[in-house]
């Protein structure tokens, strides 16, 4: 069982990367894994798909996906004005910081998912070229993924912790907020890097300029397109069939992978716990939250497993909801999330190990 799950870990990690029809079909690939993992563990029963089909998540996720989809596809023109008015009174930079910054701090109470729904319109919307819009969105999501965590509201994984510590409902923003709350503001730094001057798609823009009309008209006859990729009502009713599928492969994949993790995981010291769980980085971070969460445990043990689940939750597609939201929104592709989302959570990873494990 151990060696065929190791195989299916590996081949979900490499070959959305290396086979571009996988790459372009993730959401059946991993359906197929997920398939292959609950196979092999020999979970896969008509009492667990039956348990999966129950869930209300998946159809809230979906739905709300589907009606903001519908919403956002009616009122586009709209949501593409007010943000060009906004951007003539205040500059590019101090917007995304501001949008990074607080959706990251309100997605604990508005959920990841519309926090996630909004970041990939506003991110649509800017002027600014693909690759500035795929890493301001990575940014995005990572606060996103940090700050859903601080209420049991905001997703899965705080929900399942609460439960099963049996605690109030602000005892994770008590707990993690110190670590959280920074972590947000930096991501709101990024944002502000990752569209500096060369990724805005206006010539000879200065990071403090507010953006005029005739800047973008300028922009328009230099050949360089600012507009918004219009949306259609099969496109929203595609991607949220796909985010169905997606969520049914996560599904599938953490039932899969439980007894592995229950075998020869859940015991180990929280600074090993830490590192492992950057296979949330594919894997249902609140699946791998409700395996190895106890009671028993420290404070210091719960914030290394929460944090280390957090991070790479950001750092592929398949880590977090909001990340296969945006991503679909988007068409971010696996590889163009992980040359920023890899790195970034690691770089990540390292900073508070040496906080939780060496500082503190």
């Amino acid at each position: 069982m151990l060696v065929g799950l190791l195989i299916v870990l590996l081949l979900v990690l490499t070959l959305p990367f290396f086979v571009k029809p996988i790459e372009r079909n993730l959401e059946p690939f991993l359906f197929i894994m997920g398939l292959a993992a609950t196979i092999i563990s020999g979970v896969l029963t008509k009492g667990l798909v039956l348990h999966i089909l129950t869930k209300p998540m998946m159809y809230a996720i979906t739905g709300a996906v589907l009606i903001f989809g519908l919403l956002f596809a009616r009122f586009q023109n709209e949501i593409h004005k007010w943000i060009e008015k906004l951007l003539e009174q205040i500059p590019l930079q101090l917007f995304i910081f501001l949008v990074v910054v607080v959706l990251g701090l309100i997605s604990s109470m508005i959920t990841a998912i519309i926090a996630a729904l909004v970041l990939a319109e506003v991110i649509n919307a800017l002027p600014l070229k693909r690759k500035a819009k795929i890493n301001t969105t990575i940014i995005g999501c990572f606060a996103i993924g940090l700050g859903a965590a601080l209420t049991p509201i905001g997703e899965p994984l705080s929900t399942i912790v609460i439960s099963k510590l049996d605690e109030q409902f602000f005892y994770l923003l008590k707990l993690l907020g110190v670590f959280i709350i920074p972590g947000v503001i930096v991501m709101g730094v990024l944002g502000i890097l990752s569209a500096g001057p060369s990724g805005v798609a206006i010539p000879s823009y200065q990071w403090w300029q507010p953006i005029t009309r005739g800047m973008r008209h300028r922009a328009e006859l230099d050949g360089e397109s600012v507009d918004l990729e219009d949306e259609t009502i099969s496109g929203v009713v595609l991607r949220a069939a796909k985010i169905f599928l997606f969520i049914m492969a996560l599904e599938l994949l953490g039932s899969g992978f439980k007894p592995m993790i229950d075998a020869y995981i859940i015991n180990l010291d929280a600074r090993i716990l830490y590192w492992i769980n950057m296979i949330s980085a594919v894997l249902d971070n609140a699946t791998l939250a409700a395996a190895e969460i106890s009671p028993s445990m420290s404070g210091l043990q719960i914030e290394a497993i929460l944090m280390g689940l957090l991070i790479a939750g950001g750092m592929l597609i398949p880590g977090n909801i909001p990340n296969i939201i945006s991503a679909g929104k988007l068409k971010i592709t696996s590889s163009e999330w992980a040359k920023l989302g890899v790195p970034l959570g690691l770089s990540l990873m390292v900073i508070y190990f040496v906080i939780l494990f060496v500082i503190l």
